[in-house]
This record gives C-alpha cells, sequence and structure tokens, in this order.
C-alpha cells in the first residue's frame, strides 16, 4: 500500500446544526474520496471557522477554514496523489491521537479543550472508537470503590453547570447524597432542553461528543444506583440534529458496552421555560402547562412522577466524566473546580463556544470571536445575564455570582451601537411574555418592571422604584426566572445609570432609540 492510503490518510468535516455549508462540503468530499477516508464529526464550537475541514495523513493535521466544496474536492485529490493541499495551520502529533489537536494560535486555541477535547475529532456516534470509559471508574466498582468515587466528587467540590441543572453553581454530590437516602428508584434526567440559541454550550456537547455524555450519565447512574432504562435524556423538540445524533450514540453505546437496557431519549417543547429543571420534569410528564415546583423538596427528593430524580446538565455529566478519568486536572482548593463552557456571541462575526480554566479571565474570549468593536458592554450570564462595561472576571461561579453576572455560559459582546435601556428593556419583555405564570413576584413584577422601564422614555426614571421592584423579584420568585430578569435590569442601572437619565431627559446616547 503506498504512502497515501495508508489509514491514517482522513478528512475530517466538522459538521453541526448550523452547518449548511458543511454538508454540502462533506459530500463534495465524499464525491472525490477514492483511497482517502471521509469522516463527518461534530462541531469543534467555533462557528468562524465553519465549513471547517481537517485532513490528517501521517500524525499531521492541515485545517481548512471557510472550506467549500471546490476547495475539499482539492484538499481529496491532493491526498489522494499523496500531497497535501496549503491550509490556515498544521498541527504534528502523534498518530494515534484521540483528541482534537489545537493550533498554537487563532480561536481553538482559546482556552483548554477537556470536556471539547474529542469535539470535531471523533465520529460522534462511534462508541466503539472510545479508548477510556467513566463507567468502568464506576459501574466496575464495588460498593466501597462507588463511595469513593462519590466522596472524590465531593471533596473535589464539583459544581453544577448552566440553569438546566438542578443544582446550577452548587455541590452536586449534595443531590447525589439526597437521591441515594430517598425511598424510591431514583431516575437521571440528562438536560439537554436549551431554547436560548445564544447558548450553544450543551448544543455543541450534544452533537460533537454525545457518547462522552452519555458515558458521563451512565457513570453517575452507576454511582448513584440508576438503572441505565432510567435515564432520560431530554432535548429540545428544534435541535433535529441534536437528537438524531444522540440517538444513534444511544444504540451504538448500547451496543460496544453491551447493556442490557437503553437510556431514553425525549423531546421537549422548544420554549426557555422548558429548560428550567422543575418545568423539564413538568413536561416529561406530559403536562400541557408548565410552572415551576415549589422547592424544598428538590428534585433529588420528589422528582419526576414523585421518583428520586437527579437533573444534570450535558456540562455538568462531561466534568463528572473528566473528573472521575483524570482527577488531576481538578483542584479542591479552588472556588470552582474544573472548567466552564461559554459561547460568545453578540455583534461578532460568528459565535464560538470555548472552554475556560475557572482561575482564567473572561477577557480572553475576545480572542474566539471577529469583534470590531469598541466594546460597549457585554452581557454575561444569557437571556437575563449581568451587564458590565468590563471582561476582567474570573469565569467561576462564584466570582461571577460576587459581580452581579450569570455563569449560564453565555457572553454577549455589544459595540457602542447598543443602547444600554433598550437592550435591558427586550429582556424585560420577554420576561413578561415568556414566565410561567405560577408565582405573583415574577408573573406582575415583571409587568411592572417593564412598565417602569417604559416610563423612563416618558421622562421619569424611578431609580428606587425599580430597585425595589427588583429586590422583590430577585428574592421571593419561585424559580430562577424572576431573579435572574431582576438582575439584567438592576446591572444595566448600576453600569449606565446616566443613560437611564438621558433617555428620561428625551435622548438616547447611542442614538439607537427613535422614542427617546
Amino acid at each position: 500500500m503506498t504512502d497515501h492510503t495508508e489509514p491514517n490518510a482522513v478528512v475530517r468535516i466538522c459538521v453541526g446544526s448550523a452547518g449548511d455549508d458543511a454538508r454540502a462540503t462533506a459530500e463534495a468530499a465524499r464525491a472525490a474520496a477514492d483511497d482517502v477516508r471521509v469522516v463527518d464529526t461534530g462541531p469543534t464550537g467555533v462557528g468562524g471557522d465553519a465549513p471547517l475541514v481537517l485532513a490528517t495523513r501521517r500524525g499531521e493535521t492541515t485545517f481548512y477554514r471557510g472550506c467549500g466544496p471546490e476547495r475539499v474536492t482539492r484538499v481529496v485529490e491532493a491526498l489522494e496523489g499523496g500531497e497535501v493541499e496549503p491550509g490556515d495551520a498544521t498541527v504534528e502529533h502523534d498518530a494515534e491521537r484521540r483528541t482534537l489537536p489545537v493550533p498554537e494560535d487563532g480561536p481553538l486555541s482559546v482556552g483548554r479543550r477537556r470536556v471539547l477535547a474529542r469535539c470535531g475529532w471523533v465520529d460522534p456516534v462511534d462508541a466503539a472508537a472510545v479508548d477510556e470509559w467513566a463507567t468502568d471508574v464506576a459501574g466496575d466498582a464495588d460498593a466501597n470503590d462507588a463511595n469513593d468515587a462519590i466522596e472524590l466528587v465531593r471533596s473535589v467540590g464539583l459544581l453544577g453547570r448552566g440553569r438546566g441543572d438542578a443544582t446550577p453553581d452548587g455541590p452536586i454530590a449534595t443531590e447525589w447524597d439526597a437521591a441515594r437516602e430517598t425511598d424510591g428508584d431514583p431516575v437521571l434526567v440528562v438536560n439537554a432542553n436549551e431554547s436560548d440559541r445564544r447558548n450553544e454550550t450543551d448544543r455543541t456537547l450534544v452533537e460533537g461528543d454525545p457518547v462522552a455524555v452519555l458515558d458521563g450519565a451512565l457513570a453517575v447512574a452507576d454511582l448513584v444506583g440508576v438503572e441505565a432504562e432510567d435515564i432520560v435524556v431530554y432535548l429540545n423538540e428544534a435541535d433535529a440534529l441534536a437528537g438524531d445524533r444522540m440517538r444513534a450514540a444511544v444504540d451504538s453505546l448500547a451496543e460496544a458496552r453491551d447493556l442490557d437496557e437503553e437510556p431514553q431519549v425525549v423531546t421537549g417543547p422548544d420554549r426557555y421555560i422548558a429548560g428550567e429543571p422543575t418545568m423539564a420534569l413538568e413536561a416529561l410528564e406530559g403536562n400541557d402547562r408548565l410552572e415551576a415546583r415549589l422547592r424544598p423538596p428538590s428534585p433529588a427528593r420528589h422528582g419526576l412522577y414523585g421518583r428520586p430524580t437527579l437533573v444534570h446538565t450535558p456540562r455538568t455529566l462531561a466534568q463528572v466524566r473528566e473528573l472521575l478519568l483524570r482527577p488531576e486536572n481538578f483542584d479542591a482548593g479552588d472556588a470552582d473546580p474544573g472548567t466552564r463552557l461559554v459561547t460568545v456571541t453578540g455583534d461578532v462575526d460568528a459565535p464560538a463556544t470555548v472552554e475556560l480554566s475557572t482561575g482564567g479571565s473572561l477577557s480572553s474570549v475576545r480572542d474566539a470571536v471577529e469583534f470590531a468593536g469598541p466594546l460597549k458592554m457585554a452581557c454575561v450570564g444569557g437571556q437575563f445575564g449581568g451587564f458590565t462595561r468590563t471582561l476582567e472576571h474570573t469565569p467561576s461561579a462564584p466570582a461571577l455570582a460576587g459581580a452581579e453576572l450569570g455563569t449560564e455560559g453565555v457572553v454577549e459582546l455589544f459595540d457602542d451601537s447598543r443602547c444600554a435601556v433598550a437592550t435591558a428593556g427586550g429582556r424585560s419583555r420577554f420576561a413578561r411574555d415568556e414566565n410561567c405564570g405560577r408565582c405573583v413576584p415574577c408573573r406582575e413584577g415583571s409587568k411592572q418592571l417593564l412598565n417602569k422601564l417604559r416610563g423612563v422614555y416618558d421622562g421619569e426614571f424611578d431609580d428606587d422604584g425599580l430597585r425595589e421592584l427588583t429586590r422583590v423579584m430577585r428574592t421571593t420568585s419561585t424559580c430562577a426566572f424572576g431573579s435572574s430578569a431582576a438582575r439584567a435590569i438592576t446591572t444595566a442601572m448600576d453600569q449606565f445609570e446616566t443613560e437611564f437619565r438621558a433617555h428620561a431627559d428625551g435622548r438616547c446616547p447611542s442614538g439607537a432609540c427613535e422614542e427617546a
């Protein structure tokens, strides 16, 4: 066999839900290939690279950004002839490498790719290719070893990730203990229902490495005593590719691990509230009207159909998997051990999902996207994140909470054409229209909040009234919807009080508001 037909002559096409161009590129690559293997992988998370093609030959991978059908045909034909088409970056690596080789610079070099390590490199639904399993740490353990594994998670202090987790920014081992102590057969819900299109973190994991997410889920299930058939992967009904890949990954994993029973994959409404943990349970129970449940009791004590239920996002389960396999990457002395996934979006050419060390700085996200700027403000935390003038914040949960910013996994960058009052007002309008309606502080508070913001345009900036209203919403709402909706307004007022007062005087400093 000649050099160009050796097994490691591979062309990888990174295909995600936003990648119609990538699908056309993949079809062109397959049409041109004879001796070169073409593999559809999941997204790397960097939207500006799409369509991204990786050509690997003899332990060397060349990256082709924005690679359309014509260019990929040249790439494949060059490989067929034993040559490599010049690309945008080239990385040398071990020929047996199982994770994405990262260029020294560019968007992919931002942060640390640990839970994202396989995204963009592996066939996302090929469980047989996985050479390390968190389930080996948990599934083959006796009771003492299982307790040791749980103690590891407890001693490290691993926190939940994302608003869809029942313990966002809290120690997940606490919920595990509660579920183990509660009578009844426990359930594990993998909550991947995210309707906020700003946030691509969980979607990137589910599309790029669903097998790893399932491995983390099975490991947690083994530690807590959940049967495989009682693992429920809950997806957004609008995420067709994520659903297809997760179902295929379940089948592949069941075969590779010889499972007697398989996790279930179901979909829920494409609504923001459907991702809240207790409303996710309402959706899974088939209720037409979604309302937040009172807590306590937590889902770990009274969850799906009254059974003890753990609700974790893919991001949380990916962190659990990484901890069980590589505990040396986690420092129990950190306030928030591990890494955090963040989607960088806003006034950027294309969004990017990156993985940041919790001891680093949010400012590094600027290197992951094309942003002309200048940076006027950022919204950290998604739909109801907090506004800030600077990115000099540590991306750990305690640090972000202390700065009144959100940890939902989104950083939006806004230039000076944006109006702080209008941007905050749009989020307040969303809160009024999309809340579940169960509790008065959120249902009525969001209406009053929007009315008071409209009053600013009519010449009345009721600073004290707005702050008291947001205080009530923040401290008395049933779920995080109301409290986080209040955060968007208070931080906007704190950072841009002069803009609020200017609007009350009839002018918009950014020139974006016709009403002002």
